[in-house]
């Protein structure tokens, strides 16, 4: 009799292994879908509030359908990115403009490529007084190019931009039913579920809905933050120019949304970029390169140090709740695993991965150890329900 059970316990197991096989080989092959879903779902936290915002504005007393609204809202958050992109944009083209030019003339001024065909000259007697290491990379290059390729590159890009607005379409058309239809995920999702474990769902959906909300807020005012102190430092402190400084800000702000590695690629380009600009037009403070370049890379570092111990620690509390050797350890392994795609995404997955644990595993001791106070957590879900 108990080896019957055995072996029927063990049956159900395959069983359970052969159906999540499945279900991620699927995934896997659908990834592009899912990355319209996840994007969508995305889309559809970031509209949400502006639907209840919407629907408090009542004519008549009635307020406006719900297809109106999530159309609306969408617009509204395509009118912000394009009017992010058309300010900033042209801020950060024009920076990286003047830096090349003034990059540019410096070659010309200094003409390093006579010395080293002068210095080639003398190492080796053979060649030609007329020889031009410029001219030979040239042929060199002509020689390895083929230009009948171009034909497939004009194809490559024309099939790049043609999947780019197939996926904004999709995006925008999954986000709209989402928005529309409030619950429609959920629905989804449980139709998958067995009806014994679809209150769990339900509940689980709510929580990370109202977790992930939390936290890309949380991230927009992290980087807006960041920006902004490293703004005023390099405006009011280092002397830049309004538009260099917001410029570098904005770069600056938008690599910190990459964990760890991001703040330290800012803080090199706006290092990099103040050198430029000092040497070549004489922005900022009157004093030397090399302090200059030290007081650009202090405002920058205690930009950093704010976002460490003020902003980092607001967002994680109030988001995923995990411990910061969770958060460090998850992102070192998504990064091995992702690369940087990985870190970006690693935060979200963790914080959905964390909730299912809790919410169908908490029986298990190591979901008890990695989250020892399970009353509080089952009393904050109670109050996101």
């Amino acid at each position: 009799m108990d080896n019957e059970k055995n072996t029927e316990k063990l049956a159900g197991y395959i069983i359970k292994l052969a159906c999540l096989a499945i279900v991620v080989a699927l995934c896997w092959y659908f990834k592009n879908v899912l990355i319209y879903i996840v994007a969508a779902l995305v889309v559809t936290l970031l509209g949400r509030p502006l639907m209840k915002v919407m629907r408090k504005v009542k004519i008549k007393g009635k307020s406006a359908p719900d297809w109106l609204l999530a159309m609306l809202s969408i617009l509204i958050i395509i009118a912000l990115i394009i009017l992010l992109i058309s300010q900033i944009i042209p801020l950060v083209s024009s920076i990286i403009r003047d830096a090349s030019a003034i990059a540019e003339s410096s070659y010309f001024e200094s003409n390093p490529i006579d010395k080293i065909n002068e210095w080639l000259i003398g190492v080796f007697p053979g060649l030609d007084r007329n020889f031009d290491i410029a001219a030979l990379v040239m042929d060199k290059v002509k020689e390895v190019v083929d230009f009948g390729k171009v034909g497939g590159i004009v194809g490559s890009v024309a099939s790049m931009v043609t999947s780019l607005l197939v996926a904004a379409f999709a995006v925008v058309f999954i986000s709209f039913f989402f928005l529309k239809e409030n619950g429609l995920f959920g629905r989804i999702v449980c139709a998958f579920v067995p009806d014994k474990h679809e209150l769990t769902m339900n509940k689980t959906l709510n929580e990370i809905k109202e977790l992930l909300s939390r936290y890309f807020v949380g991230l927009f005012i992290e980087m807006l933050g960041v920006a902004l102190v490293d703004f005023l430092g390099l405006w009011l402190i280092a002397r830049l120019n309004f538009n260099y400084a917001i410029g570098i800000a904005f770069i600056a702000g938008l690599l910190n949304v990459i964990p760890y590695v991001g703040p330290i690629i800012g803080e090199a380009i706006g290092v990099l970029i103040g050198i430029v600009l000092k040497l070549g037009t004489g922005a900022g403070l009157d004093v030397n390169i090399w302090v200059f370049a030290l007081i650009i890379l202090a405002i920058m570092l205690a930009a950093q140090l704010i976002d460490n111990f003020i902003y980092q620690p607001l967002i994680y509390s109030t988001s995923i709740k995990a411990h910061p050797l969770e958060i460090f350890i998850v992102l070192l392994m998504a990064g091995h695993i992702g690369g940087t795609i990985g870190m970006l995404v690693a935060i979200p997955a963790y914080t959905i991965v964390r909730v299912i644990a809790i919410r169908f595993f908490y029986r298990f001791k190591p979901i008890q150890r990695l989250v020892p106070d399970l009353e509080e957590e089952d009393k904050i879900i109670e109050n996101i329900d």
